[in-house]
């Protein structure tokens, strides 16, 4: 799986949200300034080639729909992060972003039995 530019994750977000759409649509999801239409649509044919979007002909129209899965991308957003940034250690990733946001050891401790749900 390729990385995202900020713009096509933007795109790809509202794709997740819509679950199909056309560019239009896509397009007033988007905040101000909207990008101009064709920018867009050139946008998600580069989704297209990278394997995050396929596309069904409607009429003279595209609709378009995520292959990949809002989750696989976060998985593998966060694998890239672990290893890029942090050694592949999640401990050194999860002390950062405790000491990040000031988790006191309650808010820890509530994280960890979460932690230990999800792994049952």
């Amino acid at each position: 799986m390729k990385a995202l530019t900020k713009a096509e994750e933007q795109i790809m977000q509202i794709l997740w949200d819509l679950k199909e759409g056309y560019v239009k649509e896509v397009l007033d999801k988007m905040d101000d300034p909207k990008p101009a239409y064709n920018t867009v649509s050139t946008f998600i044919r580069i989704l297209e080639t990278k394997g995050f979007v396929k596309h069904r002909p409607i009429g003279k129209s595209h609709q378009y729909y995520p292959i990949v899965t809002k989750d696989e991308y976060r998985s593998f957003s966060i694998r890239r992060l672990l290893s890029g940034y942090f050694g592949g250690s999640f401990t050194k990733m999860a002390s950062f972003f405790a000491k990040e946001e000031n988790l006191d050891a309650k808010e820890i401790e509530r994280i960890m039995e979460e932690v230990k749900k999800d792994v049952k």
